[in-house]
Protein backbone atom coordinates (compact mmCIF):
# COMPACT_ATOMS: atom_id res chain seq x y z
CA UNK A 1 0.00 0.00 0.00
CA UNK A 2 1.42 3.38 -1.02
CA UNK A 3 2.32 5.67 1.84
CA UNK A 4 0.49 8.97 1.70
CA UNK A 5 1.92 11.87 3.63
CA UNK A 6 1.07 15.55 3.42
CA UNK A 7 4.08 17.73 2.65
CA UNK A 8 4.50 21.47 2.30
CA UNK A 9 4.11 22.63 -1.28
CA UNK A 10 7.34 24.01 -2.68
CA UNK A 11 8.07 26.25 -5.62
CA UNK A 12 10.73 25.39 -8.17
CA UNK A 13 13.15 27.94 -6.69
CA UNK A 14 13.01 26.19 -3.32
CA UNK A 15 14.89 23.13 -4.54
CA UNK A 16 18.66 23.08 -4.80
CA UNK A 17 19.83 21.89 -8.21
CA UNK A 18 22.32 19.05 -7.84
CA UNK A 19 25.25 18.24 -10.16
CA UNK A 20 25.21 15.28 -12.53
CA UNK A 21 26.50 12.06 -10.95
CA UNK A 22 29.48 10.34 -12.62
CA UNK A 23 28.67 7.91 -15.39
CA UNK A 24 28.96 4.22 -14.50
CA UNK A 25 31.38 2.48 -16.91
CA UNK A 26 28.98 -0.36 -17.74
CA UNK A 27 25.77 1.63 -17.49
CA UNK A 28 24.44 0.42 -20.85
CA UNK A 29 23.71 -3.07 -19.54
CA UNK A 30 21.61 -1.56 -16.75
CA UNK A 31 19.43 0.48 -19.09
CA UNK A 32 16.72 -2.13 -19.92
CA UNK A 33 15.81 -2.70 -16.25
CA UNK A 34 16.03 1.01 -15.41
CA UNK A 35 13.73 1.90 -18.31
CA UNK A 36 11.30 -0.85 -17.29
CA UNK A 37 11.19 0.58 -13.75
CA UNK A 38 10.57 4.11 -15.01
CA UNK A 39 8.13 3.36 -17.82
CA UNK A 40 5.92 0.80 -16.10
CA UNK A 41 5.65 2.61 -12.77
CA UNK A 42 5.13 6.01 -14.40
CA UNK A 43 2.31 4.53 -16.47
CA UNK A 44 0.78 2.67 -13.52
CA UNK A 45 0.70 5.77 -11.31
CA UNK A 46 -0.08 8.22 -14.14
CA UNK A 47 -3.41 9.24 -12.59
CA UNK A 48 -1.77 10.10 -9.27
CA UNK A 49 -0.63 13.69 -8.85
CA UNK A 50 1.43 13.00 -5.73
CA UNK A 51 3.93 10.44 -7.08
CA UNK A 52 7.55 10.88 -8.15
CA UNK A 53 9.34 8.21 -10.21
CA UNK A 54 12.89 9.13 -11.14
CA UNK A 55 16.33 7.78 -11.95
CA UNK A 56 20.00 8.63 -11.88
CA UNK A 57 20.14 11.75 -9.70
CA UNK A 58 21.94 12.04 -6.38
CA UNK A 59 20.14 11.21 -3.14
CA UNK A 60 21.40 13.59 -0.43
CA UNK A 61 20.24 14.23 3.12
CA UNK A 62 20.86 17.99 2.88
CA UNK A 63 22.00 20.45 0.18
CA UNK A 64 25.44 20.53 1.85
CA UNK A 65 26.24 16.82 1.68
CA UNK A 66 28.43 17.06 -1.40
CA UNK A 67 28.31 13.29 -1.82
CA UNK A 68 25.89 10.39 -1.67
CA UNK A 69 24.43 7.53 -3.69
CA UNK A 70 22.64 7.98 -6.98
CA UNK A 71 20.00 5.22 -7.17
CA UNK A 72 19.06 3.66 -10.48
CA UNK A 73 15.43 4.26 -9.53
CA UNK A 74 13.52 6.20 -6.86
CA UNK A 75 9.85 6.29 -5.91
CA UNK A 76 8.07 8.66 -3.53
CA UNK A 77 4.36 9.21 -2.92
CA UNK A 78 2.43 11.80 -0.94
CA UNK A 79 4.24 14.75 -2.53
CA UNK A 80 2.38 17.99 -3.07
CA UNK A 81 4.15 18.88 -6.31
CA UNK A 82 6.47 16.07 -7.45
CA UNK A 83 7.07 17.59 -10.89
CA UNK A 84 9.45 20.16 -9.50
CA UNK A 85 11.80 17.42 -8.35
CA UNK A 86 12.77 16.84 -11.97
CA UNK A 87 14.22 20.33 -12.09
CA UNK A 88 16.42 19.70 -9.06
CA UNK A 89 18.31 16.89 -10.85
CA UNK A 90 18.16 14.76 -7.71
CA UNK A 91 16.46 14.24 -4.37
CA UNK A 92 17.37 16.15 -1.18
CA UNK A 93 15.58 14.66 1.80
CA UNK A 94 15.61 17.80 3.94
CA UNK A 95 14.02 19.84 1.14
CA UNK A 96 11.40 17.30 0.10
CA UNK A 97 10.55 16.61 3.73
CA UNK A 98 10.86 12.80 3.61
CA UNK A 99 13.15 10.15 2.13
CA UNK A 100 12.03 8.21 -0.95
CA UNK A 101 9.58 5.44 -0.12
CA UNK A 102 11.54 3.05 -2.32
CA UNK A 103 14.87 2.92 -4.14
CA UNK A 104 15.98 0.47 -6.82
CA UNK A 105 19.41 -0.68 -7.98
CA UNK A 106 20.36 -2.75 -11.03
CA UNK A 107 23.35 -5.06 -10.90
CA UNK A 108 26.49 -4.32 -12.90
CA UNK A 109 30.06 -5.55 -12.91
CA UNK A 110 31.46 -2.27 -11.58
CA UNK A 111 28.96 -1.47 -8.81
CA UNK A 112 27.14 -4.72 -8.04
CA UNK A 113 28.85 -5.59 -4.77
CA UNK A 114 28.30 -2.10 -3.35
CA UNK A 115 24.57 -2.44 -4.04
CA UNK A 116 24.05 -5.24 -1.53
CA UNK A 117 26.64 -4.12 1.04
CA UNK A 118 27.39 -0.45 1.71
CA UNK A 119 24.45 0.97 -0.26
CA UNK A 120 22.08 -1.25 1.71
CA UNK A 121 23.42 0.29 4.93
CA UNK A 122 23.25 3.81 3.48
CA UNK A 123 19.62 3.56 2.36
CA UNK A 124 18.60 2.18 5.75
CA UNK A 125 20.40 5.09 7.42
CA UNK A 126 18.56 7.51 5.13
CA UNK A 127 15.22 5.99 6.17
CA UNK A 128 14.24 4.60 2.76
CA UNK A 129 11.23 2.36 3.37
CA UNK A 130 12.00 -0.32 0.77
CA UNK A 131 15.19 -1.19 -1.09
CA UNK A 132 14.96 -3.46 -4.15
CA UNK A 133 17.80 -4.99 -6.18
CA UNK A 134 17.55 -6.60 -9.61
CA UNK A 135 20.37 -8.52 -11.29
CA UNK A 136 19.64 -9.42 -14.91
CA UNK A 137 22.69 -11.72 -14.94
CA UNK A 138 20.95 -14.05 -12.50
CA UNK A 139 23.26 -13.42 -9.55
CA UNK A 140 26.67 -12.78 -11.10
CA UNK A 141 26.68 -9.12 -9.98
CA UNK A 142 24.46 -9.23 -6.89
CA UNK A 143 24.14 -11.82 -4.16
CA UNK A 144 20.78 -12.84 -5.68
CA UNK A 145 18.89 -12.26 -8.95
CA UNK A 146 16.12 -10.44 -7.06
CA UNK A 147 16.15 -9.11 -3.50
CA UNK A 148 14.17 -6.64 -1.44
CA UNK A 149 14.41 -5.17 2.06
CA UNK A 150 11.85 -3.39 4.21
CA UNK A 151 12.74 -0.93 6.97
CA UNK A 152 11.72 -2.08 10.45
CA UNK A 153 10.87 -0.03 13.53
CA UNK A 154 14.49 -0.16 14.70
CA UNK A 155 15.72 1.52 11.52
CA UNK A 156 17.28 -1.61 10.03
CA UNK A 157 16.39 -3.65 6.97
CA UNK A 158 14.64 -7.00 7.03
CA UNK A 159 14.59 -9.14 3.88
CA UNK A 160 11.36 -9.36 1.93
CA UNK A 161 10.31 -12.90 1.06
CA UNK A 162 11.24 -13.87 -2.49
CA UNK A 163 9.24 -16.70 -4.05
CA UNK A 164 10.82 -19.00 -6.64
CA UNK A 165 8.35 -20.47 -9.12
CA UNK A 166 8.82 -23.95 -10.57
CA UNK A 167 9.98 -22.46 -13.87
CA UNK A 168 12.71 -20.42 -12.17
CA UNK A 169 10.94 -17.07 -12.13
CA UNK A 170 11.27 -15.05 -8.93
CA UNK A 171 8.99 -12.51 -7.31
CA UNK A 172 8.46 -10.51 -4.14
CA UNK A 173 5.68 -8.21 -2.96
CA UNK A 174 6.24 -4.48 -2.46
CA UNK A 175 3.90 -3.01 0.14
CA UNK A 176 4.98 0.45 -0.98
CA UNK A 177 3.88 -0.03 -4.58
CA UNK A 178 1.11 -2.52 -4.00
CA UNK A 179 2.74 -4.51 -6.82
CA UNK A 180 4.96 -7.55 -7.20
CA UNK A 181 8.53 -7.28 -8.48
CA UNK A 182 9.29 -10.15 -10.89
CA UNK A 183 12.52 -11.56 -12.32
CA UNK A 184 11.48 -13.49 -15.45
CA UNK A 185 13.55 -15.30 -18.07
CA UNK A 186 14.42 -13.13 -21.05
CA UNK A 187 12.71 -14.75 -24.04
CA UNK A 188 14.60 -12.75 -26.67
CA UNK A 189 18.11 -13.68 -27.91
CA UNK A 190 20.14 -11.59 -25.51
CA UNK A 191 23.08 -11.68 -23.13
CA UNK A 192 20.56 -10.75 -20.44
CA UNK A 193 19.22 -13.71 -18.52
CA UNK A 194 16.39 -11.94 -16.74
CA UNK A 195 13.85 -9.19 -17.39
CA UNK A 196 12.17 -6.95 -14.82
CA UNK A 197 8.38 -7.07 -14.73
CA UNK A 198 5.70 -5.85 -12.33
CA UNK A 199 2.47 -7.74 -11.60
CA UNK A 200 -0.79 -6.57 -10.10
CA UNK A 201 -1.55 -9.09 -7.32
CA UNK A 202 -5.28 -8.28 -7.48
CA UNK A 203 -5.78 -9.05 -11.18
CA UNK A 204 -2.83 -11.41 -11.49
CA UNK A 205 -1.80 -9.60 -14.68
CA UNK A 206 1.60 -8.18 -15.52
CA UNK A 207 1.87 -4.47 -16.19
CA UNK A 208 2.41 -4.04 -19.95
CA UNK A 209 5.83 -3.14 -21.22
CA UNK A 210 6.34 -0.25 -23.64
CA UNK A 211 6.73 -2.78 -26.47
CA UNK A 212 3.48 -4.53 -25.54
CA UNK A 213 1.58 -1.23 -25.48
CA UNK A 214 3.02 -0.33 -28.88
CA UNK A 215 2.14 -3.74 -30.35
CA UNK A 216 -1.43 -3.45 -29.04
CA UNK A 217 -1.77 0.00 -30.59
CA UNK A 218 -0.50 -1.30 -33.95
CA UNK A 219 -2.92 -4.23 -33.85
CA UNK A 220 -5.81 -1.90 -33.04
CA UNK A 221 -4.82 0.41 -35.90
CA UNK A 222 -4.59 -2.51 -38.33
CA UNK A 223 -7.99 -3.83 -37.22
CA UNK A 224 -9.53 -0.39 -37.67
CA UNK A 225 -8.06 -0.10 -41.17
CA UNK A 226 -9.36 -3.57 -42.09
CA UNK A 227 -12.83 -2.69 -40.81
CA UNK A 228 -12.83 0.46 -42.93
CA UNK A 229 -11.89 -1.62 -46.01
CA UNK A 230 -14.69 -4.10 -45.34
CA UNK A 231 -17.24 -1.31 -44.91
CA UNK A 232 -16.08 0.30 -48.16
CA UNK A 233 -16.37 -3.02 -49.99
CA UNK A 234 -19.86 -3.57 -48.55
CA UNK A 235 -20.98 -0.16 -49.77
CA UNK A 236 -19.59 -0.95 -53.23
CA UNK A 237 -21.48 -4.22 -53.43
CA UNK A 238 -24.67 -2.40 -52.44
CA UNK A 239 -24.05 0.14 -55.14
CA UNK A 240 -23.96 2.97 -52.67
Amino acid sequence: MVTRSVLTKRRRMDYTRLPDPPRVPDMMEQVPAIMAFLNMLSAWFRHRGDVFVGSGGYLWKTPHDGHGPHPDGSFAAGLEDPGWLMHSNGYIISEVGKPPDLVFEVGSRSTGRRDYTEKRETYAEYGVGEYWRFDHSGGEYHDAPLAGDRLNEDGGYEPIEIVREADGRLWGYSETLGLEFWWVWDESPSWHKGTLRFRNPVSGEFLPTFEEVWDAAERAEAAEARMAEMEAELRRLRGE
